[in-house]
């Protein structure tokens, strides 16, 4: 269990992260900055497919809206149980692909009310989403797919999650609907996600309409991470095991996408807190989409199922990164 402040080691490694992070951006700016020149070499008319290497297509808007609206989907059913003790609305559900039903989900008995306000206003933010997404893809907007939000099932998808991250034991369940501390630990899990899948996807997008919503959509999670966050810290010093949790469930979080080590927990670095996780140059850091896979799928294998979607999410991009 983590105190309220970090060991010589620990503040050390904390610097070995940031170094591994600042590398990791070297590389993603310049995989964004390849993909730019492609394309302008594509627009302009240079070069030719035997002296110029080519970009290979990426997704289209579509696509990456299409799997925002996957992770939405997850979110607002989420919030929406937990908040109203009620889920999104048959109408909110249909489209292109497999439509899959939600696996529990019930009302929080929140104590503090502060907390509960919060889910309340998360959740209310996370359904506008959902609708805005299905409006703007309109005719290509796919179905919400199978969502296990489940709280009793020892081998259901919190209580996996949680046993990765070693909260609970072989055979026991995490319920995060039982307390607030296990709401907000559970929405710890999708929070920073969220943030970093539109920020990884945000070069990918042409349209500078579809890049304004996106923009502000990772805005609104932005918020919530920090929300999240912020309440996981402040109660973390009377329960330190709190600040712990959550940093459990971060290093679960970067075992499960790939070799960088660029996820963060919230507890204090020297005389500093740690709400907002970012490289040296005070960047967000981004997740692809094959990346953000791997940890709702909580699998770190090039997958296309499991976790928290067990049957996978609908459109064209299904597949999860394989750890390398």
């Amino acid at each position: 269990m983590l105190g309220h402040y970090l060991t010589r080691n620990q503040v050390a490694d904390v610097v070995q992260r940031r170094s591994e992070r600042r590398d990791f951006f070297k590389k993603s700016s310049g995989f964004a900055a390849g993909i730019a020149g492609g394309a302008i070499l594509t627009a302009c008319g240079g070069g030719s497919s035997s002296s110029v290497a080519q970009a290979p297509p990426g997704p289209s808007d579509a696509d990456i809206f299409n799997f925002a609206l996957n992770l939405e989907y997850l979110e607002a059913q989420f919030y929406a149980f937990a908040a109203n003790g009620t889920g999104l609305p048959a109408s909110q559900l249909t489209g292109t692909g497999t439509q899959g039903a939600v696996t529990g989900g019930r009302a929080v008995t929140f104590v503090d009310p502060v907390v509960r306000q919060y889910a309340k206003e998360i959740a209310g933010d996370e359904i506008a989403h959902v609708a805005f997404l299905r409006t703007t893809l309109g005719a290509s907007a796919v179905a919400q797919p199978a969502i296990d939000i489940g709280g009793t099932d020892p081998n259901g998808a919190f209580s996996t999650a949680a046993r990765t991250a070693g909260l609970v034991g072989p055979g026991v369940a995490f319920d995060p609907y039982a307390s607030d501390e296990n709401f907000l630990l559970a929405a710890y899990i999708f929070e920073d996600v969220g943030v970093t899948a539109y920020k990884g996807a945000s070069p990918l997008i042409q349209n500078k309409t579809f890049l304004e919503a996106a923009a502000g959509i990772l805005a609104a999670e932005a918020y919530h991470a920090g929300l999240i966050r912020t309440v996981l810290y402040a109660k973390g010093v009377a329960t330190p095991a709190l600040r712990s949790s959550a940093d459990a469930i971060s290093n679960a979080r970067d075992s499960l996408d790939n070799s960088q080590d660029v996820d963060q927990g919230i507890s204090p670095i020297g005389d500093s807190s740690n709400i907002v996780p970012l490289d040296s140059n005070g960047l967000a850091y981004s997740r692809t989409p094959g990346d953000v896979l791997n940890i709702v799928y909580l699998n770190s294998g090039a997958v296309s199922r499991g976790g928290f979607f067990p049957a996978g999410v609908n459109g064209a991009l299904v597949l999860s990164s394989a750890l390398a």
